[in-house]
C-alpha cells in the first residue's frame, strides 16, 4: 500500500530536447515540491537538474527540490512524464519523414523504461511523449498491465493547438477563441474534426461568411496545412519541443488539480468506434486525478469516420513493426 506523503512529485524520464523543456516548464508551474529527472546519460541528468536548481534562487521561481536520480524515484511519484528516446530525424530528402521508422528503436526504449518504472510503481500517472506516440502508449499500457487510464499520451493536443492557430490566423482571431481538435494518430494521419469546429459558436459552414477569412475554409487543405506545420518546425530547427512540452505540463496540471479537463489524448480504445484493445489513438478524454477519467466517443460525420479508420489502420501497421498488439501479447 502506498505510504501517505505531503509532497507533490514529478519524475521526468529523458531530458534531451523535449525533456529539458518539460523540466523548465514544470519548474515554473509551481505545482510540484519535488522533481526528479532520469536519463540514460547520468551526467546530462545531473547537469539539467543542477541548472534548474540554481534558478530557484531567482525572483518569481518556486523553491522546488530538483535532482537527478534513478527509477527508484518513481516509487512515490504522482506523475511521470516520459520523453525518452530519439525524436523524428530531420530528412534532407523528405520534408515529412515517416515516424514509423522510429518504431523499432523506441519500442525497445519504452520497454526498458516501463520495466524500470513498474519495478517501483503502478500507481503514478504516466504521460507519454515518445514517438511514434500511439504505438508507444499501446506498449506501455498493454504490455505491462498498467492500470487502465493511468498511462496515456499527449496525443493530438499539440496537433489541435496547431489547428486552432491555423484557423485563427486565417480569420484574424485569437486562437483561444477557436474551439476545435484533431483526432487519430499523433502524426501525418491526424485529422481535424471539422463538424465540431467553431469560433465562439459559429460553426464550420458559417466561418467564411462571418469572419471573412484570407482563404475559404477547405477541409483537405486545412488538414494538410496543420499536419505539415509540425514538419516545418522540424525541418527548420531540427526538432520540436516547446509546444509538446507545454502540452505535457498542461496534462500534469490537469491531473494534480483534478481539473476534469477535456483534451484529445492518446489511449487504448475500449469499444469505441469499433476498436477494442487493438489500437491506441487520440480522442477526447476527461483528465483528472485518476488520469483518464472517461473516454468520450463523439459522433463523427462520414468523411471524418473514413479518416479515423485510415489513421487507425496506419497506427496498427506501425504497431506490427514494433511487434505489439493483441497478436503479440500473450
Amino acid at each position: 500500500m502506498r505510504k501517505l506523503k505531503n509532497n507533490n512529485k514529478l519524475v521526468i524520464v529523458g531530458v534531451g530536447h523535449v525533456g529539458s523543456y518539460v523540466l523548465a516548464d514544470a519548474m515554473k508551474l509551481g505545482l510540484f515540491s519535488e522533481i526528479s529527472v532520469i536519463d540514460i546519460n547520468k551526467e546530462v541528468a545531473f547537469g539539467e537538474a543542477l541548472d534548474q536548481a540554481h534558478a530557484t534562487a531567482l525572483t518569481y521561481m518556486t523553491n522546488t527540490t530538483v535532482k537527478a536520480g534513478d527509477y527508484s524515484e518513481c516509487a512515490d511519484a504522482d506523475v511521470i512524464i516520459c520523453a525518452a528516446g530519439p525524436s523524428v530525424l530531420k530528412s534532407s530528402e523528405d520534408e515529412m519523414p515517416d515516424r514509423a521508422l522510429l518504431a523499432v528503436k523506441n519500442a525497445a526504449v519504452i520497454r526498458e523504461v516501463m520495466t524500470g518504472i513498474t519495478a517501483y510503481t503502478k500507481e503514478a500517472i504516466i504521460i507519454m511523449i515518445t514517438n511514434p506516440l500511439d504505438t508507444m502508449v499501446y506498449i506501455a499500457e498493454n504490455e505491462f498491465n498498467y492500470p487502465k487510464g493511468r498511462v496515456f499520451g499527449t496525443g493530438t493536443m499539440l496537433d489541435s493547438a496547431r489547428l486552432r492557430y491555423v484557423i485563427a490566423n486565417n480569420y484574424n482571431i485569437d486562437p483561444k477563441s477557436v474551439t476545435g481538435y484533431m483526432m487519430g494518430e499523433h502524426g501525418h494521419t491526424a485529422f481535424p474534426v471539422f463538424s465540431r469546429l467553431n469560433i465562439q459558436g459559429f460553426g464550420e459552414k458559417e466561418l467564411d461568411q462571418v469572419f471573412k477569412g484570407k482563404e475559404p475554409l477547405h477541409r483537405e487543405e486545412i488538414g494538410k496545412q496543420v499536419v505539415k506545420s509540425a514538419f516545418d518546425v522540424l525541418n527548420g530547427k531540427g526538432w520540436t519541443n516547446a509546444g509538446i512540452a507545454q502540452a505535457a505540463v498542461t496534462l500534469a496540471k490537469a491531473i494534480m488539480l483534478d481539473e476534469h479537463s477535456v483534451y484529445p489524448i492518446s489511449t487504448t480504445l475500449r469499444g469505441q468506434y469499433g476498436y477494442d484493445g487493438d489500437v491506441a489513438f487520440s480522442m477526447p478524454c476527461i483528465v483528472g486525478r485518476n488520469g483518464v477519467e472517461k473516454q468520450l466517443e463523439i459522433s463523427l460525420d462520414e468523411q471524418e469516420t473514413e479518416w479515423l479508420h485510415k489513421s487507425a489502420k496506419y497506427i496498427q501497421e506501425t504497431m506490427k513493426v514494433a511487434q505489439t498488439g493483441k497478436e503479440f501479447i500473450k
